[in-house]
């Protein structure tokens, strides 16, 4: 496989040691079969029931699939400021420039820390709740 950005050819190698991508030996860039952004994202946070809804606003590229040739689309990942490409005609997968992985998981730490504040103020909202029905209750 060629990489869609510089025409280099990619190289398997393991990614954090334990995902097999194909990455860019010229641009730094990976490819990542479609299972295997799950599992990018994984590392970073792996309570996430809703993956699969992450591809908006996408647009068509001039860059090819390393697997079929078929252009790449871009897309907004999960409504942030990133824009990754990825094979729609087949679902081959998804390219990540440098640097773009590290900014996936970033995201996923984000997303974990505010669903866990979210799981606390649920937490002390009932706890609230609970001690106002007690107070009510000893005022009858």
């Amino acid at each position: 496989m060629n990489c869609p950005k510089c025409k280099s050819d990619l190289v398997k190698r393991y990614y954090k040691g334990m995902i097999e991508v194909e990455a860019c030996p010229g641009c730094r860039g990976m490819w990542l079969d479609s299972h295997e952004l799950d599992q990018l994202e994984d590392t970073a946070f792996d309570n996430d029931p809703h993956k699969g809804s992450l591809a908006h606003f996408q647009t068509k590229t001039n860059y090819p699939c390393p697997h079929c040739g078929n252009g790449l689309d871009e897309f907004k990942y999960r409504l942030y400021d990133l824009k990754l490409d990825y094979c729609a005609e087949l679902d081959h997968g998804f390219w990540l420039d440098a640097g773009e992985d590290e900014r996936v998981m970033e995201i996923m730490r984000q997303r974990a820390g505010e669903i866990q504040r979210k799981f606390n103020a649920e937490a002390e909202w009932k706890q609230m709740l609970k001690n106002m029905h007690a107070f009510l209750a000893k005022k009858k």
